[in-house]
């Protein structure tokens, strides 16, 4: 009788064990973007776009029979963090993919340890042409975001559209300034526009006039803004103290958008022609009842969320969400977690249905951007904060 404990104890115990073995383990999709500092709504927006995902995937069953998981660092807008954080997910098992964030220059610092690592690497917001044309093959960098080339482009257009001709150009001094500068030059040469000029600012500016005084003088009759919303609540605080009949339009990338601008700028937005670029629209979207499916599901998840004018950065959120089905449609026809393999695969995805766009395809060997100009449009904030499609004001 004094056997049976153990019996029953030993039993247990080889039960418990071939619990845990067939227990299969997670794959891992990194995420590391900034979550605590001046982008840290975009970082949100990202890390819940990709969190949205990943819960329907699990719910299917996962992927490879595997549940996936999402790891979550946080580089806080520094690229030293961001290396100690590229290389924390290269040792991680299991590791699918790493989605990015917002800052170029962020990004452009952990490329070469990407590629020695062989890390896809998927970029939801960060505009640099650059980072995706990086110059190395295979290109383990996809997009689905705004590419810098393809903004110039069409911010031109914009202005051309609604009667413009001399824009001056207000570039933030990093690599994303640089990036713009070349396509937004580019872009004008090409539609035979010559500029009031262009000017730099470094981060934590606190005056723009002198650099608006300037192109005054120039006779610019409006302006192209590269700028983070901390710098571009100063740029709207130099317009506002302009005489009102001296201020002129604004048209912004979007990198205003990333941070809780409206909060930031208060009612300066109220009083200046502010207008930037953005890719999507839950009040507008290509497709809605793919739209009415995502808000159902982020405001399950985040419930204090009433309405879809509500989500803070949208794009984000969207580009996260297509972004992580995307790679799952890759790790499905792959037939494998080898990331080189879902690498190719990525590159051979015929369609996706997505949130943002029909991908047909989403990418090819040749490109590795997902978004072109026929996917963007121009946005507004309304007086409560919320980002709303419009028009460029027409030149009087």
């Amino acid at each position: 009788m004094k056997k049976i404990p153990w019996l029953v104890f030993i039993l247990a115990f080889c039960f418990y064990s071939t619990s845990l073995r067939a227990a299969p383990p997670p794959l891992i999709i990194g995420v590391d973007v900034d979550m605590g500092a001046a982008s840290a709504m975009a970082g949100n927006s990202i890390y819940r776009g990709a969190m949205l995902a990943v819960s329907e995937i699990n719910e299917k069953g996962g992927l490879l029979g595997q549940p996936l998981h999402l790891k979550v660092l946080d580089h806080r807008g520094n690229p030293a963090r961001a290396l100690n954080n590229m290389q924390t997910f290269a040792e991680t098992p299991g590791l699918l993919a790493v989605i990015g964030g917002k800052q170029t220059p962020v990004i452009q610092a952990v490329l070469p340890l990407i590629h020695r690592e062989k890390i896809i690497f998927l970029i939801p917001w960060a505009a640099g042409t650059h980072l995706v044309d990086n110059g190395y093959t295979p290109n383990h960098v996809f997009r689905v975001s705004v590419r810098d080339e393809d903004a110039a482009g069409f911010m031109a257009d914009t202005l051309i559209r609604a009667g413009y001709e001399k824009p001056g150009i207000l570039l933030e001094r990093t690599a994303w300034g640089k990036s713009n500068e070349r396509s937004i030059l580019k872009a004008l040469s090409e539609k035979n526009i010559h500029g009031a000029g262009i000017y730099w600012f470094h981060w934590g500016v606190s005056d723009l006039s002198p650099q608006l005084l300037h192109l005054q003088k120039n006779g610019a009759d409006s302006l192209i803004l590269v700028s983070q919303p901390r710098e571009g609540k100063t740029l709207l605080r130099s317009m506002v103290a302009l005489p009102e009949n001296q201020r002129i339009p604004i048209l912004s990338h979007w990198g205003i958008a990333s941070g809780d601008f409206p909060a930031l700028a208060g009612d300066l937005i109220q009083k200046t022609e502010l207008f930037f670029l953005q890719t999507f629209s839950f009040l507008d979207p290509p497709f809605p009842d793919r739209a009415d499916h995502l808000f159902r599901l982020y405001k399950m998840h985040f419930p204090e969320t009433q309405k879809p004018e509500e989500i803070p950065a949208p794009a984000g959120l969207v580009h996260s969400y297509d972004l992580v089905h995307l790679l799952a449609k890759a790790v499905a026809k792959a037939k494998t977690s080898e990331r080189e393999k879902i690498r190719d695969a990525l590159e051979n995805i015929d369609f996706h249905g997505g949130i943002m766009k029909n991908y047909r395809p989403p990418f090819t060997p040749s490109r590795h951007d997902a978004l072109g100009p026929e996917d963007f449009r121009i946005a507004c904030f309304t007086e409560k904060g919320s980002i709303i499609p419009c028009t460029m004001i027409k030149k009087p």
